[in-house]
């Protein structure tokens, strides 16, 4: 294949925006598209996206294309795709096909024509468990054909071992921190920090930690995998010295244990406190003003909907009287329990979370 592919960095829907901004800020030139941006690079752009992108949750290779009106047409052409030139024989691979507007319409038919082509022709194992995946997706007649190069998730870090009830994705905070216009020179408070997640992730993002540090990927199973040059692209990473001032609590003491534990797992204990307090027991942080981030509970999260209207209220006076000077940014599925806060807060995106649709709402300086 040639030196230079489409790559497609897959978002959180809602959240292309700012993925590409931080695509952007990285050196590539995106295009955003529905579910994700585009750019165009090689295989060390691919590395590099996966080590280095904090909003992504996948990266996939767009290694080649062709039409087939037909399955017979399609294992003829699957079985002349130069599969060794991404693909390692003695590396497990499983197919995920899509077929939609084209005369092939069974997905299930078109997955077992390429894991047989790949089978016989390159004689690789197919597994349903495999981490290298091959993604065929059929439209309009014309078979494009992807490498999912992440493996598990890129919001799975490989720091948080313990997690709260109803977490953050960390994809999904690092996004909403940028779009808070974070930078990392801020300082950070979420009162309600549950696992500890919006903190780990901007306490990283200040100290210019990679977040793929600490884990593998699908694509080094790949033929295209240079073992040296990414030890190379990872020992260059160079972390900077950052203020302490990423500060978390939480009426759970369970909670802040977590956070404890993970953002030590993380390398960034030394820039994080966590505290065992309620809400209303906030104190105002002895640092500049910067930006409140909270993820409260939310009815269809949680169950109960009526106590959250006098939490949220509640909430929104403590941050009135106490944190003169900061913003606001709370992620909720209900507006209404955003303006229970009496907080001037406008509401951002609708955001995919796990099934539900929430919003970030912000406020500007109290």
């Amino acid at each position: 294949m040639d030196d230079r592919f489409e790559i497609f960095l897959v978002a959180t829907p809602g959240l292309e925006a700012p993925l590409a901004a931080e695509v952007a800020g990285l050196g590539w030139q995106p295009v955003v598209q529905p579910g994700g941006v585009t750019i165009t690079g090689g295989w060390p752009d691919v590395w590099r996206a996966n080590l280095w992108l904090r909003g992504a949750t996948r990266v996939l290779a767009r290694v080649g294309s062709f039409r087939a009106m037909h399955l017979a047409q399609l294992d003829k052409r699957a079985r002349k795709f130069p599969w060794g030139s991404v693909l390692r024989p003695d590396a497990p691979v499983r197919v995920e096909a899509t077929c939609k507007a084209s005369r092939i319409y069974h997905a299930g038919a078109a997955t077992q024509r390429i894991e047989r082509a790949i089978a016989e022709e390159l004689g690789a194992p197919i597994a349903a468990d495999a981490t290298v995946v091959v993604k065929a997706r059929i439209e309009d007649d014309l078979v494009t054909l992807s490498l999912d190069t992440t493996g598990e998730s890129l919001h799975k870090r490989g720091h948080k071992e313990a997690v709260a009830k109803a977490p953050m994705r960390e994809t999904m905070a690092a996004m909403f921190l940028r779009e808070m216009g974070f930078d990392g020179s801020q300082p950070v408070l979420d009162p309600m920090c549950g696992s500890g997640t919006f903190v780990i992730e901007a306490a990283e993002i200040a100290a210019g930690m990679a977040p793929g540090r600490s884990r593998a990927f699908g694509f080094q199973q790949l033929a295209t995998f240079d073992p040296a040059a990414w030890d190379g692209m990872r020992a260059a990473v160079v972390s900077r010295p950052a203020p302490a001032q990423f500060l978390g609590s939480d009426r759970d003491a369970g909670a802040i244990r977590m956070s404890i534990q993970n953002a030590g797992r993380a390398g960034i204990e030394g820039l994080t406190r966590f505290d065992c307090r309620a809400i209303g027991d906030l104190t105002r942080p002895d640092c500049a003003p910067g930006i409140v981030i909270v993820n409260p509970p939310y009815g269809a999260r949680i169950g109960n909907k009526g106590p959250l209207f006098g939490l949220h209220a509640a909430m929104g006076q403590v941050f009135r009287e106490r944190l003169k000077g900061w913003r606001v940014g709370i992620v909720t599925t209900d507006g209404a329990l955003a303006k229970a806060t009496g907080l001037p807060l406008e509401s951002g995106p609708v955001v995919a979370h796990g099934g539900l649709k929430v919003k970030l709402w912000q406020s500007g300086v109290l």
